[in-house]
């Protein structure tokens, strides 16, 4: 079969899939086109993915939707094998011509090995390529199975693995450098960010070398394969895995993940984290809350006085990074001493070409810090993870669900359908409610012997614990209705395509309002004013600018943020 025909069945097998009930098409979108078809006879087919973790995530979530989807379509059994090409995701960037397509996780790119200077590229293995092999359904071998009679596309030849030695970590630093803190773990029982557990996550392990079996430990339970990917975060999650798969890119260095509180930004930063300790355990990654940056810098300074070597440590401990990620960077305005430490390790691990990674829950042109800052902030790559859409929450709800009966024990009981919306639909965007909310519905369940909640039974339990403020009552209209009162402005100017600056500016005002007191999307915020996403963005932004200058504008959005309090 040639490869324009084999691009073709397996473009219908992805069609018949996103057909099925139950499918994310996100997670489609974002797994499947990291797959290539291989080989395909009358009973098997073989595909190629560019790494091992997209190979094991499709396996464990859709290889049975592709056997399915294929023998709807041919009415024949199929044994289905997927093997990692790692040359793939570097043929895919040569094909569509672009010099800053970033290939995903275990690309081709030579493994760097970071020192203390620039980033040395590791020995080219010295045993010979050999053919790829691979599980597959029903017990095929990909390489016995296409001489037994699949019609090979192309044959795919892996190098061997190079064997790393390991490099030792350098004395973390706790205030006092004589006295080494003990190690911690983070557990957050599923949670998709928790400050507690992104704290411990900061905590430095002792002085001892890197044991390349440590990174099959995860520091937390975060990690790529549970994060629940919607058009909310598909593109924050695409950059974070390459980041994690080929640290130090250019065009991914820094990467600045920023969002509301409770988005998923601390999920998507111990991810990486995890994926480059598990896959590259010679790199060195370090996590640090901003909180407790602050904190340790103050140790530092603090002990200076007795331990002359305290600040070197302190300063050391951070620029031995290979990776280094530091959360809610927000936290540092006004603290200069502080932020100006930060700067000084991002231009050393930047220009050592290692890896730096930021988050903070606004852009950083909205961070107030000096334009040096922002500037070198925004360098790299720069990435929104946004409220989640239903869809999205609703597929977090039965996750978490069913992960919560798996490992608790509660597979008896399962949260009804109806109970399951209520709690996606009436949630805020912070995920952490939405857990909460789960978690306490199913132990009502399981402690109670309520094993049949109704819908009745869970608004009772839940009554109180939804948060949102004034959001839980407030509606798109309500907010274009007193910034309508307020500007005098008729609804059908403020919805009209005028431009004028009497029309203009309330209805930016409205959208802003829109998008800090009510959970949804750019997208839903747009239609509500006959505009696209785009314009909802350019309209906020636009406001916070003006916020930071004009004091009339804040006293406007103070006055119609009281008077919407009220209602």
């Amino acid at each position: 079969m040639d490869s324009e025909k084999l691009n073709d069945r397996w473009s219908a097998v992805k069609a018949q899939i996103l057909g099925y009930p139950d499918v994310n098409a996100a997670e489609i979108s974002a797994f499947f086109s990291r797959l290539e078809p291989q080989a395909m006879s009358d009973s098997f087919l073989m595909l190629t993915a560019g790494n091992e973790f997209i190979k094991t995530w499709v396996e464990d979530h859709y290889l049975a939707s592709i056997q399915r989807a294929l023998f709807d379509m041919t009415g024949t059994p199929f044994a289905v094998a997927i093997a990692v090409d790692p040359t793939q995701e570097q043929r895919q960037t040569a094909q569509a011509g672009s010099a800053t397509a970033a290939p995903s996780p275990a690309a081709a790119a030579p493994v760097m090995a970071q020192g203390a200077g620039a980033a040395v590229p590791l020995a080219a293995p010295a045993t010979p390529a050999t053919p790829v092999t691979a599980g597959a359904s029903g017990g095929l071998n990909p390489v016995s199975a296409v001489a037994a009679g699949a019609e090979p596309c192309q044959v795919v030849e892996v190098a061997a693995p190079s064997t790393v030695a390991p490099v030792a970590a350098p004395q973390p630093f706790s205030g006092a450098p004589a006295t080494p803190p003990s190690p911690s773990s983070v557990a957050p029982a599923g949670a998709i960010e928790t400050s507690e557990a992104s704290r411990a996550a900061a905590s430095p392990a002792p002085s001892a070398p890197v044991d390349p079996a440590a990174g099959d430990q995860p520091s937390s339970t975060l990690t790529f394969s549970n994060f629940v990917i919607g058009e909310s975060n598909q593109m924050a999650y695409s950059m974070a895995n390459e980041v994690a798969g080929n640290p130090g890119r250019p065009i991914f260095n820094p990467l600045f993940i920023y969002g509301k509180s409770g988005l998923g930004k601390t999920h998507l930063m111990l991810a990486i984290k995890n994926y480059i300790d598990k896959t590259q355990p010679h790199l060195r990654t370090v996590y640090a809350d901003s909180a407790d940056f602050v904190s340790k810098y103050m140790e530092a300074s603090v002990a200076h006085d007795r331990e002359k070597a305290s600040f070197k440590n302190f300063k050391h401990y951070y620029e031995e990074a290979d990776v280094l990620l530091i959360d809610d960077i927000q936290y540092l305005q006004n603290k200069k001493q502080c932020l100006d430490m930060v700067f000084q390790l991002f231009n050393s691990l930047t220009a050592q070409g290692k890896q730096v990674v930021l988050s903070a829950d606004r852009a950083p042109k909205n961070i107030d810090v000096d334009d040096r800052y922002s500037s070198r902030f925004s360098s790299g790559g720069i990435v929104e993870v946004r409220p989640p859409d239903i869809e999205t929450k609703l597929a977090i709800v039965k996750r978490f669900a069913e992960e919560c009966s798996r490992n608790e024990g509660f597979s008896q009981c399962a949260i009804p359908d109806d109970i399951q919306m209520y709690i996606a639909e009436n949630s805020s965007s912070n995920i952490r409610e939405l857990l909460s909310a789960v978690t306490n519905v199913l132990y009502r369940m399981v402690f109670s012997g309520q094993s049949d909640m109704t819908i009745e039974g869970a608004r009772v339990l839940l009554e109180n614990h939804f948060s949102g403020g004034m959001s839980r009552n407030l509606s798109a209209e309500d907010i274009q209705r007193e910034v309508e009162n307020f500007f005098k402005v008729s609804h059908a100017d403020l919805l009209s395509a005028k431009r004028s600056r009497s029309i203009a500016y309330p209805r930016q005002i409205a959208i802003y309002l829109c998008r800090q007191l009510l959970d949804v999307p750019y997208e839903d915020i747009g239609r509500k004013f006959n505009r696209d996403h785009s314009t909802a963005i350019y309209a906020v932004g636009a406001i916070e600018e003006k916020l930071k200058k004009e004091r009339d504008v804040q006293e406007e959005v103070e006055t119609l943020q009281k008077i919407l309090s009220e209602l």
